[in-house]
């Protein structure tokens, strides 16, 4: 159970990772569901918090010329983040689109309570759906 701590740690970073399949599959090893649920969205939501993280400092060079995002970009995305706010958090958990929008919190500075609560809540859910579909539709073959 260990491995799928630092497998959802590193999904919910900028790596690449697959943290639902790891999951399945130690459920269909056996492993109990709530642990299995608690370690995942521990190390998801940990991945996430290490993106906020990596956003707020990112912020700090803003002004250097090799900084990834022009100034027009910047408020353009800044504009965007304040119409749909630390709501957008609650996708956290999409593939290509949630890492981004956690870089974007700590860049515009959600406070980090709020952050948690909403990252928490998104990957809990996920991992909650994806139990129950495995359980739904993994259970006979694990057997």
């Amino acid at each position: 159970m260990f491995s799928l701590f630092w497998v959802a740690l590193a999904s919910a970073t900028l790596l690449p990772g697959g943290s639902e399949v790891w999951l399945a599959r130690l459920w269909c090893l056996g492993e109990p569901a709530l642990g299995l649920w608690l370690v995942a969205t521990t190390g998801n939501t940990l991945g996430s918090m290490i993106n906020v993280a990596m956003g707020r400092y990112a912020r700090k060079f803003q002004d250097r010329r090799w900084f990834p995002a022009s100034p027009t970009s910047l408020a353009r995305a800044e504009r965007w983040y304040h119409r749909f706010g630390e709501y957008s958090l609650l996708i956290s958990w999409a593939p290509i689109i949630g890492d981004p929008l956690t870089v974007l919190a700590g860049v515009f500075k959600l406070p980090w309570w709020r952050a948690l609560l909403w990252i928490v809540v998104a990957k809990g859910a996920r991992y909650a759906l994806v139990l129950a579909l495995a359980h739904q539709w993994l259970a006979p073959l694990c057997s």
